[in-house]
């Protein structure tokens, strides 16, 4: 390392100030800052001093996404063999979902950081560091089966319309990964709904049923049983997007961002709460009817489609969520309510994650003001009771 450390510091003087590539600033401080850390400091006033900048913070991120991944990697080649009855071993399922899911994820790196870097030079500010855990976030939440140039096209409709047309990581309004999956459900619909989308290569597999790669979510939205237990959708071995199938490797992640707090425990705790409710109370009022996403248990609700990886990774984002205490119980109960409700009444969008999840992180600056309003409001009648 020290010989790096020696060799970036011989270079540096070429991309400072009056240096023949000072043009490029920015790419040069995006990789040394990711390689080590800053060393600049505060030159005036009070500052907080923590060793954990953007960087790391975001590192952390893509860290509690490794055990859904890695999790996501085997499923695809389980779900694919399993589809053509073969009994394959764990390590042919790695390598086939390993081949099958990096292509997705070099894509979407490839795709989102050429246009940050790209935006950084033009503004001649720092590259952000956002993209570390959006460029993750991205391929996780997609069928295997997706198209390439489609992931190319939805990661740079959320980067550039997403982000930085409000100014880049830190300014964004919605969630940019959940923006991309958004814009991909309503631009191409048969490529990430439906039930040809879900195990790689379906739709070439002759003789096969298309119904057998349809989803938990998508065969109750059209009237039909749930044919898996709860403990089968909590482990995730089923169909689905990438990352989002295990509660169990989700909940791994959740415990690392809770851990070191990168993650706000509030959020997580009060979407699951407001989803089981809601769920709940489906069960209740829907005993005698024949939609089949009113008799799922309301706890098997939290664990099929995207909910709690929602939970855990999307409806966190410190950017887009409620920033307030008592924001983030609000903010996190209507997104689990909300998920549901979609869920269960459009059985169009059987995965009411995404659109919950936008919608209240249009709210959340509202939520945020109410609860700073009424903070101050208690405040002004404790000053009137003691004057």
């Amino acid at each position: 390392m020290k010989g790096l450390r020696k060799y970036l510091d011989n270079i540096k003087p070429h991309f400072s100030k009056g240096g023949r590539f000072a043009a490029l600033h920015s790419t040069f401080d995006a990789f040394e800052t990711f390689l080590f850390v800053p060393n600049t400091t505060a030159k005036s006033g009070v500052h907080m001093r923590d060793a954990m900048d953007m960087k790391r913070t975001m590192i952390i991120v893509v860290l509690s996404l490794v055990p859904a991944l890695l999790f996501g990697i085997w499923n695809t080649g389980y779900q694919h063999y399993l589809t053509l009855g073969q009994d394959a071993a764990f390590w042919t399922c790695v390598w086939h979902g390993f081949v099958r899911v990096l292509p997705i994820i070099i894509v979407s790196y490839v795709t989102g950081l050429a246009i940050e870097f790209i935006a950084a030079q033009i503004r001649g500010h720092e590259v952000n560091e956002g993209f570390l855990v959006t460029g993750m976030l991205i391929p996780l939440v997609l069928p295997v089966d997706i198209p390439l140039w489609m992931v190319a096209l939805a990661t740079a409709f959320a980067v550039i319309l997403g982000k930085e047309v409000f100014g880049g990581t830190g300014m964004n309004i919605w969630n940019p990964a959940l923006l991309a999956r958004a814009f991909l459900f309503f631009a191409y619909p048969a490529h990430i709904s439906g039930s040809m989308v879900w195990i790689s290569g379906l739709a070439e597999m002759p003789g096969i049923d298309a119904t057998t790669g349809a989803t938990a979510l998508g065969v109750a939205a059209t009237g039909g049983t749930v044919s898996y237990s709860l403990l089968e959708s909590f482990i995730g071995a089923i169909p689905g997007s990438i990352g989002e199938t295990s509660t169990l490797a989700i909940l791994i992640g959740a415990a690392l961002l809770i851990f070191t707090g990168v993650g706000s425990w509030k959020v997580m705790f009060s979407v699951a709460a407001g989803g089981y409710l809601m769920a709940l109370l489906f069960n209740v009022v829907g005993a005698e009817s024949s939609n089949g996403l009113m008799h799922i248990p309301a706890l098997q609700h939290l664990c099929l489609g995207g909910f709690a990886f929602g939970a855990v990774f999307m409806a966190t984002d410190p950017v887009s969520s409620s920033r307030t205490e008592t924001g983030k119980w609000v903010y996190g109960f209507l997104i689990g309510v909300l998920a549901i409700l979609i869920r269960v009444i459009n059985p169009a969008y059987p995965e009411g994650m995404m659109l919950s999840i936008l919608l209240m992180n249009t709210f959340a600056p509202l939520i945020d003001y109410f609860v700073v309003d009424a903070n101050i409001k208690r405040r002004a009648k404790r000053a009137l009771v003691k004057a």
